[in-house]
């Protein structure tokens, strides 16, 4: 059991450090990369500069992704379970 454990902390480290960030892609709308990300289970945060709509602004950078988890056990085993994934969003909505 606590050779388990190890081995799911150990896995647990390394898959937080993997953690795949999208490129910015300054040709997508913001509203379209969010709705990408959100799309891949992120609870996306927006920090908007400008007050053009969503559609409008240019995403100038993605950073933060996070993933929290949490052990379940399962039988005998203990099994790490991703229970959240976040990420920062900043668009630039002062352009036209």
């Amino acid at each position: 059991m606590r050779a388990t454990l190890l081995v799911l902390t150990g896995i647990a480290a390394a898959t937080f450090g993997a953690i795949a960030v999208p490129a910015v892609a300054s040709a997508e709308s913001a509203q379209l990369t969010i709705a990408n990300l959100e799309a891949q289970g992120f609870k996306v945060k927006v920090n908007k500069i400008g007050s053009a709509s969503l559609d409008e602004c240019i995403v100038t950078d993605i950073r933060k992704p996070r993933e929290r988890t949490e052990f379940v056990r399962r039988g005998d085993d203990l099994i790490q379970v991703v229970t959240e994934r976040s990420i920062t969003v900043t668009a630039d909505c002062s352009r036209r």
